[in-house]
């Protein structure tokens, strides 16, 4: 019963105070401050800019499967496509997660093609 015997007024939520009384904020002078004065300064360089030598090393392991990956790759579409172009496709994706996309992707991609062209076209010819 005490909550319906309680007077109800319009309260703004932002301050919890009844909606018509001066509150101690608008009463204040405040002076904006930016957010440069506030937080404390952020260095943008968070190591992404060292290489250290074991990222150095992998890119190059990556390079040299990409390219023993693109050559298995280009070899498949003249001669047994499916074994060597399966292994390109193999040898692309590991020299992709090793840092050598562009190589990598071209071996999958040519490695694909040969295995498509070699079970589906030159058996008409």
């Amino acid at each position: 019963m005490a909550d319906q015997d309680r007077d109800y007024e319009d309260y703004d939520l932002r301050h919890s105070e009844p909606i018509g009384e001066k509150n101690q904020y608008e009463t204040a002078d405040f002076t904006e401050e930016t957010s440069a004065e506030l937080a404390a300064p952020i260095s943008f360089d968070r190591g992404m800019n060292r290489v250290d030598e074991r990222d150095r090393e992998t890119v190059t392991a990556g390079r040299g499967v990409g390219f023993a990956a693109l050559a298995l790759s280009i070899i498949s579409l003249f001669v047994l496509p499916v074994l060597f172009g399966a292994t390109g496709i193999v040898l692309g994706f590991i020299a992709r997660r090793r840092g050598a996309t562009s190589l990598g992707s071209w071996a999958i991609g040519i490695g694909v093609v040969s295995i498509i062209v070699g079970m589906f076209i030159l058996p008409f010819f």
